[in-house]
């Protein structure tokens, strides 16, 4: 059974992420037309060029919901009260050397960027850095507390905090750019509104879940511990950064920022695809630690993981089916003409991605196995291999090349995890594929039927863009329907309000 925490916390990531997409589809064309394109590559390059710095984090995060989730599967307070004491020494170290390394950084922004940038661009990217290198150095240990939530189970209030934060970020956003503010004024709405949500999330840990941080010893062997697990959470991060805002930086150092902004644009779009997978698996690094510490057999991981995919799988193939079949006419009217080569980019990187994070769950499993290192291994050097080929690549094609390299190198990557994980945690992917196969036949009849009848919907503009997401939902959710088993069933009718519902 899903606990109520676990389904509440879905629920409210969900309504984030389409808070966020609702809001971001609204909002990107307006921040375009207010800062105007060649602002916006600025602003989103600088945010990629400062952004590295977010992985000095070094999974530490990401350890604090692994360790404490065993410390409370053990029922061992002290060890967990020193636990979080050793990992805050760890993070003041981390923060120093952000603000040392970010301070690096800011001496070579000429050398760097002073080709392709004006003496104009060049002095708001410094305060921007500056400004990001502060808002970086805060957030990253700030964000203990939002992982300490996550340990303890505790998913509804942290993640409505995050949704209040979303909300009243945009709004902030309209109202200072309407007042004429630029690419700075952004930056520094982000660092407040990042301020006031560590501020919330730390007083939910320590007053609501009624967390102590107490240091008794500083335990070498605990500190390795951390840093054993932790770095290849790290590298995973690492990978992340260079698959995604790397590729803003070769093309900001060869090209115009017009470009890195259309390339921005499809970045985007993808990072919302991955984002609505995300919401479901995020919720379960815990249940995946806490099977580990039960020593569940690998028939009941196999399940869990099956059951888990298969749902990420329904809303990862609707979204794709749905931007393939209308996203070329919704970046038009989105954001115009400029970005249309944003849509191809967009449908690379949700089919390079459909793999990955439909099967996440079996990467918390190595995390809680720690067993993440080789997975660590394999996705960083495809994605160096990636990166550099995609730049060789870049010079002669642009932005399309880069991007076709690292989904290639991405695909290349899940084929070796799809036999590690068969062999290291025993995860049965026979089983897997063969429930995947008949979610991606009922896709593609859906995505085959919707093409021509879509084709007969001559409206143009927002409404006919609508009616056509209304007629593939439609199809997509009467194929998918014909697979579904009980449960998942008995999940969508649990969705569906009250006073809608039949009675029986």
């Amino acid at each position: 059974m899903i606990s109520k925490e676990i389904k509440g916390g879905a629920l409210l990531s969900y309504a984030t992420i389409f808070a966020t997409n609702i809001v971001g589809i609204v909002l990107t064309p307006y921040i375009i037309k207010s800062l105007g394109a060649s602002e916006y590559g600025l602003y989103t390059m600088i945010g990629a060029f400062v952004g590295y710095l977010t992985v000095l984090d070094l999974g530490i995060n990401n350890s604090i919901i692994r360790f404490v989730a065993k410390y409370r599967a053990e029922k061992d307070k002290k060890g967990e009260e020193n636990f979080l004491a050793v990992s805050f020494i760890i993070y003041a170290i981390i923060s120093l050397t952000i603000i040392l390394l970010g301070s690096i950084g800011y001496l070579y922004l000429d050398e760097l960027f002073g080709k392709t940038l004006t003496l104009e661009q060049l002095n708001k990217a410094k305060i921007m850095v500056v400004i990001l290198i502060f808002n970086v150095a805060v957030t990253i240990p700030g964000g203990a507390f939002n992982a300490i939530c996550m340990a303890y189970e505790n998913f509804r209030l942290p993640k409505a905090i995050n949704l209040i934060k979303y909300i009243l970020r945009s709004i902030l956003v309209v109202v200072i750019l309407f007042y004429g503010g630029d690419s700075i004024s952004l930056v520094i709405v982000d660092t407040i509104m990042n301020l006031i949500f560590i501020i919330a999330m730390a007083y939910i840990a320590l007053y609501k879940l009624n967390v102590k941080i107490r240091y008794y010893s500083f335990e070498k062997t605990l500190a390795m511990s951390i840093f054993h697990y932790s770095i290849w959470v790290f590298v995973l991060a690492l990978v992340n950064k260079l698959r995604w805002q790397f590729g803003q930086l070769v093309l900001g150092l060869n090209y115009e920022t017009t470009m890195v902004a259309i390339y921005a644009v499809g970045i985007t779009l993808g990072s919302y695809y991955g984002a609505f997978s995300s919401a479901i698996s995020s919720l379960f690094l815990p249940k995946a630690m806490q099977m580990t510490v039960k020593s569940e057999s690998p028939q009941i991981m196999t399940d869990t993981f099956i059951k888990i995919s298969r749902i990420s799988t329904y809303i990862l193939f609707f979204i794709l089916g749905g931007f393939i079949l209308v996203g070329r006419q919704f970046i038009h009217l989105w954001v115009g003409d400029t970005f249309n080569e944003a849509y191809l980019f967009t449908v690379l990187i949700m089919i390079g991605l459909t793999f990955t994070l439909s099967q996440s769950f079996g990467n918390d499993l190595l995390q809680a196995k720690n067993k993440h290192r080789f997975r660590g291994i394999v996705i960083l050097t495809a994605t160096i291999l990636g990166v550099a080929v995609g730049w060789y690549l870049s010079l002669r094609y642009g932005a399309i090349g880069l991007i076709s390299s690292i989904v290639a190198f991405i695909f290349l990557e899940r084929i070796v995890m799809w036999w590690y994980m068969t062999t290291e945690i025993h995860i049965n992917m026979i089983n897997y594929f063969k429930d995947f196969s008949g979610q991606l036949v009922c896709f593609l009849i859906a995505l085959l039927i919707s093409y021509p009848l879509l084709g007969l919907i001559s409206t143009t503009g927002w409404f006919g863009l609508l009616t056509k997401i209304i007629l593939f939902s439609a199809m997509y959710s009467g194929c998918m329907y014909q697979v579904m088993n009980t449960t998942e069933k008995r999940l969508v009718y649990d969705l569906i309000p009250a006073t809608l519902k039949i009675k029986r």
